[in-house]
């Protein structure tokens, strides 16, 4: 098996508003940041080269809303090299996860009282452009020149990276 890492940005700004709740609007005025916008895609090559088939990407996606529900879904500031997620190093929560058509859509709450929190919500008041990475375990196949992300994939989380990869 081998780490497998993707890089998306996300809306731009960072967030869209039309996808806050009323609660977490009242939230962002009390300072709460909020990001959201596409995560991942699939049937489509990425800056890696790699394509994600709908039915592996989507069946992980349903196994990871459970995690976003038991408000387990965090993630971390840049792109670690193991497939474990470090709580000292967390910085945000995935809070919704979606698709529609071939894109994973989600919106996160940046963990503003945590160390790598205050360093992601500071990069963003100061105007960087911050993408979003999914990491997972898996293997790959490599057919007519496109790495292929075979059925064993599985999602680990979403980091939060300086330089995403998905087109668009």
């Amino acid at each position: 098996m081998k780490l497998i890492r993707e890089y998306y940005e996300l809306c731009d700004g960072g967030i869209c508003q039309d996808l806050l709740t009323e609660a977490e609007k009242r939230e962002v005025a009390e300072g709460a940041m909020y990001l959201s916008g596409c995560m991942q895609k699939c049937n489509t090559k990425n800056a890696n080269g790699r394509i994600y088939e709908k039915k592996t990407l989507f069946r992980e996606i349903d196994r990871y809303k459970d995690l976003v529900k038991a408000r387990r879904a965090l993630g971390e500031l840049d792109h670690p090299e193991n497939s474990v997620i470090s709580l000292e190093r967390c910085s945000h929560m995935v809070t919704e996860i979606w698709t529609e058509g071939d894109s994973v859509m989600g919106k996160i709450k940046v963990l503003q009282e945590l160390p790598m929190g205050k360093v992601l919500s500071g990069l963003i008041k100061e105007g960087v452009t911050c993408g979003i990475s999914s990491r997972g375990t898996g293997s790959i196949r490599e057919e007519n020149g496109i790495t292929m992300v075979e059925d064993d994939f599985s999602l680990i989380c979403f980091d939060m990276v300086s330089d995403p990869s998905t087109p668009g």
